[in-house]
């Protein structure tokens, strides 16, 4: 890798060991790829590590390492949702105690190491920092250092910003640096589509299936989407980006799809069209038989496959505020239809802390809650990922949950009928 003057000071040593040792990482990790170069960061960061896992002992170390150097992020950043909600989402005291004590035994601790090197703000905990009410959102072309996959992909796809898949740390990194290493879908040959998927459905796909059985196809490619502006259209309205949310995350985590094109709608795909298909790409043809073929390959990975569910996750990535609102509707309708007064089973709709206040402060949220389902900020990935949690019948909507836990997924019409009581009718 060519680095310049300044880079190659840091690396010798002045601006300090720690900002060396730092430097070397992102250097080594971009020569892996073969990067020719770093390139600056134009946007605020986000982080994947939320968590404060008491085993991952080296991140803690390295945290207070990099504070005791005096060195911060060139730029604010968010950071993905915190693990534990014990108000909204209802713990025993075994629960509390293991995840007090154990899992996220140094949550207190990580939080306040996050504020010193430059968390954005108490509310910067979502994995959808890219929302309007929060205000991380990347304009088109800038250079990010983020590693949460489904705001990499979403911020690569919908914004048209220009960010790898990176691991966790790397973009803590990055951020502190200022600079990236150059190569893979920060460039423009990288950002070419591998895949022409043709979507051929009668009615409009199930985002979470849809972007399942893109990824499990593709893998890490980036796809060329035909066909879904029929369905979506042809602009980037609120509904059309709520469905790329969760499409784009089913895609990244049922594969590990860093960006794709939707041919008349995202902003790549509109301005370049074909030009962004490789001469050489595959095609992949999906209809209803294909999605019912991937939707029925789903494992129930609970013990009992026949339980009655316990607990169910909407929202993984957070909930929109439009989602959160036709949510919230439809559980109040579905309940009336049955002439139920409660939600049938323990519900939770997870969102970011700055869309949850802003719901809160509507007579929607009022009703809502006299149903009984929930309303947090809440990360249900690191919630369902311990032993006891883990052992508990959960349903969920969401692709990502069901891949990383043993949630069992559904529809968004099957789950709302288990929440109101219409299961089976």
């Amino acid at each position: 890798m060519k680095l310049t003057k300044e880079e190659q000071a840091i690396l010798n040593g002045s601006e300090g060991e720690t900002k060396a040792k730092i430097l070397k990482t992102l250097v080594e990790f971009g020569d892996v790829f073969g990067a020719e170069k770093l390139v600056p960061v134009t946007h605020e960061g986000h982080l994947v590590t939320s968590f404060g896992i008491g085993l991952i002992k080296p991140l803690f170390r390295i945290m207070d390492e990099i504070i005791d150097a005096g060195i911060k992020a060139k730029l604010p950043f968010t950071v993905d949702p915190r693990p534990i909600d014990y108000e909204n989402v209802k713990c025993n005291l075994l629960d509390k105690l293991i995840f007090s004590k154990i899992m996220y035994s140094q949550q207190a601790r990580y939080e306040e190491q996050l504020k010193k090197i430059g968390l954005k703000n108490s509310d910067g905990f979502t994995c959808t920092c890219y929302m309007d009410e929060v205000g991380n959102i990347p304009q088109y072309g800038d250079v990010l250092s983020w590693a949460e996959s489904s705001a990499v992909v979403y911020a690569n796809s919908v914004l048209g910003a220009r960010c790898n898949r990176n691991s966790g740390m790397l973009d803590i990194f990055g951020a502190i640096i200022g600079k990236v290493p150059y190569f893979g879908l920060l460039t423009d040959e990288g950002r070419k589509a591998d895949w022409i998927i043709e979507v051929k459905t009668t009615t409009k796909p199930e985002a979470q299936i849809l972007g399942s059985a893109i990824g499990l196809k593709v893998m890490e490619d980036v796809p060329y989407v035909k066909g879904l502006d029929k369905f979506l259209g042809t602009e980037l309205n609120d509904d059309a980006k709520s469905y790329l949310k969760d499409f784009g995350a089913a895609t990244a985590s049922n594969g590990a799809v860093g960006l794709y094109h939707i041919e008349n709608l995202t902003p790549e795909a509109k301005k370049l069209g074909s030009k962004l298909i490789k001469p050489n790409a595959k095609t992949y043809v999906i209809d209803d038989a294909e999605l019912e073929r991937v939707y029925k390959s789903y494992p129930v990975l609970w013990k009992n496959k026949d339980a009655k569910p316990k607990l169910c996750f909407i929202g993984c990535p957070h909930l929109s505020y439009n989602q959160l609102v036709l949510w919230a509707e439809n559980i109040i309708n579905g309940l009336k239809e049955t002439g139920k007064r409660k939600v049938q089973v323990r519900t939770v709709l997870t969102t970011s802390p700055q869309v949850r206040k802003k719901f809160e402060q509507t007579e929607l949220y009022k009703k809502l809650t006299k149903t009984g389902a929930k309303v947090s900020s809440i990360c249900p990935l690191m919630y369902t990922n311990n032993p006891i949690a883990g052992k508990k019948p959960i349903i969920t909507s969401s692709n990502k949950l069901r891949t990383y836990s043993s949630s069992k997924y559904l529809k968004d019409a099957d789950i709302l009928n288990v929440i109101v009581g219409k299961e089976g009718k």
